[in-house]
């Protein structure tokens, strides 16, 4: 194999390196970490005896603090989320062959370029409504979520 061949396969190697299809760019932009409120949050950490600080600490404060009939508080939690997620990618392949003939360089070129792209919204709303007793302690909680 002669030293044309090899940078060759190594120019068209490199081209192709860097292509990512519109699944990985939409995994490479999502943001699932830190402190999210979500509806295993609500199942695993608020239970029925707590205290409003805790609730506090588990899921910041409240959107909406009002009371019910017999002025016991009730918080309600609502959280919306947007997403929105574009994707483009462009990738190709272009060789370059270089050529020697009787002490004359020569060179031929050419190449294939593709572009896509992808684009997707989609909303997320979870409301959480925590009722206390008259001592301030959690005596009872809902919660709703939905996707479109």
């Amino acid at each position: 194999m002669n030293r044309v061949h090899i940078i060759a396969g190594l120019l068209i190697s490199l081209g192709l390196g860097g292509c990512m299809s519109p699944a990985q760019h939409r995994e490479a932009v999502r943001n699932d970490s830190g402190d999210r409120v979500t509806v295993g949050v609500v199942q695993k950490e608020v239970h029925i005896g707590m205290s409003g600080a805790d609730i506090v600490a588990i899921l910041g404060s409240p959107n909406i603090v009002s009371t019910d009939t017999e002025r016991r508080e009730v918080w309600v939690y609502d959280k919306i989320a947007t997403e929105y997620v574009y994707s483009r990618d462009g990738g190709g392949v272009n060789t370059f062959i270089l050529g020697f003939s009787s002490d004359v360089l020569t060179s031929v070129g050419g190449g294939y370029n593709r572009n896509a792209g992808a684009a997707s919204t989609s909303q997320r709303t979870l409301t959480i409504i925590i009722k206390f007793d008259g001592d301030g302690l959690v005596r009872d909680f809902a919660y709703h979520t939905s996707r479109f």
